[in-house]
């Protein structure tokens, strides 16, 4: 009996060191997990600690930044601004030099245009300006005989004028042909004379001009006339190709010098002179004749006359 209960308290004995010994180990993990904790929630403080510090390095550090981004983007702005004022003075001042370049160019080139041009070619010779008897155009070339109304006459032309002649002709669609062209200072003198003694002198003067005088002499001129009526030049104005001639000579250069009413000679539909496309343009445009205008008015076209 006594064994028994000697065993009975081992095995008590046993279980409360077990349940002892369990709690003691739950109470010591529970301290320890604890102690755990502290320490975690001591690192959290302190990385909460360091987060906010970097925060606000961080936000100081871009305030910061920004403060000198901005005043690094004014400072550019305003260096950028003066950049571009000097580039515009720079422009302006290179294109008042490109102009005034470009004017020194044009006057060079017009002073070499001029250089080339017969002066006399747009004169007022009818009865104003003299053509001395050594004067003659610096070239000229024989008109082909299909553009001739007499076709061994063998008429002469400027060859500058030649082109602008011959395209009229051509585009005119009509039969159109060279009855007079280029006569000599001598020549003009001979026909002048052929025609007082046949009018008389007062009544040739009114359609003939006295040599020196004629615009055949320019070599810039022609008579032009058409089949159909005979031969006649004072019949040519009631023809369809002086109608065209009326509206389409001008497209090439050329002008009826003596229309109905001047002051100079008969009305001579036959009678065209060129005087280059732009101020026969100008001319048809304004329903005014050559010698209505002044001489210094002309003058400022002889730079265009071959344009």
């Amino acid at each position: 009996m006594k064994s028994f209960f000697y065993n009975v308290w081992t095995i008590y004995s046993i279980f409360i060191l077990i349940i002892a010994s369990s709690a003691f180990a739950i109470y010591y993990l529970i301290e320890m997990g604890n102690n755990q904790i502290i320490l975690i929630d001591e690192k959290i403080s302190s990385i909460n600690s360091d987060i906010k510090s970097i925060a606000e390095n961080l936000a100081s550090t871009t305030e910061r930044l920004q403060g000198n981004i901005t005043q690094t983007y004014s400072d550019l702005s305003l260096a950028l601004g003066n950049e571009r004022k000097n580039v515009d003075e720079i422009e302006a001042l290179l294109g008042i030099y490109k102009q005034e370049v470009g004017d020194i160019t044009g006057t060079v080139t017009n002073l070499e245009k001029l250089s080339k041009t017969d002066p006399e070619l747009l004169q007022k010779y009818s009865k104003v300006f003299f053509l001395n008897e050594h004067y003659a155009p610096a070239r000229l070339v024989e008109i082909p005989d299909n553009y001739e109304y007499f076709e061994s006459k063998h008429s002469k032309i400027s060859s500058q004028v030649w082109p602008y002649l011959e395209s009229m002709l051509k585009n005119s669609g009509l039969e159109i042909y060279v009855y007079s062209a280029y006569r000599s200072f001598d020549e003009q003198n001979a026909l002048k004379g052929q025609y007082a003694v046949i009018y008389g002198e007062g009544t040739a003067n009114q359609f003939s001009a006295d040599q020196g005088y004629s615009e055949h002499q320019l070599g810039t001129t022609v008579d032009l006339i058409t089949t159909g009526i005979s031969g006649v030049l004072e019949d040519f104005g009631g023809t369809n190709a002086y109608q065209w001639l009326l509206n389409n000579a001008y497209k090439y250069g050329f002008v009826l010098s003596y229309p109905d009413n001047n002051d100079y000679y008969v009305y001579e539909p036959w009678h065209w002179r060129f005087v280059g496309v732009k101020l026969a343009t100008d001319l048809h445009n304004s329903g005014k004749s050559f010698y209505d205008l002044t001489q210094r008015e002309i003058d400022e076209y002889l730079i265009n006359l071959f344009e």
